[in-house]
């Protein structure tokens, strides 16, 4: 994995703390729900030393009233908006494109409930 995944990660996993992302340690096979995540620093760590990868849910896997909120609410288009990033993020949806390349893994179908 280079630093640039990393990075990405941490991004990622970062900005969706506050919706109780839920991580996977790789390394030694065992989940890791957000509030058992250490601060920044120890984000990182894991990151690097546990391959430290969020559950997503694919774009694809969206619920017909997600869309339609997308859709209600203007977004959707080639710019988004913070509230858009907020609504993927909270929904846990891999608008980055994690999964195919490997950087995320994606969510069983009931492992967020909205």
């Amino acid at each position: 994995m280079t630093q640039e995944d990393k990075e990405l990660i941490l991004k990622d996993i970062c900005a969706r703390l506050p919706y109780g992302v839920i991580t996977k340690n790789c390394k030694n096979n065992f989940d890791v729900p957000s509030h058992m995540l250490p601060h920044l620093n120890g984000i990182k760590l894991l990151i690097a030393e546990y391959d430290l990868k969020p559950y997503l849910r694919p774009m694809s896997s969206m619920h017909r009233y997600e869309k339609e909120f997308i859709l209600r609410c203007g977004y959707g288009g080639n710019h988004i908006p913070h509230e858009e990033i907020d609504f993927y993020n909270a929904h846990h949806l891999d608008y980055r494109g994690l999964i195919p390349k490997g950087l995320a893994l994606e969510a069983p179908k009931d492992m967020y409930k909205f």
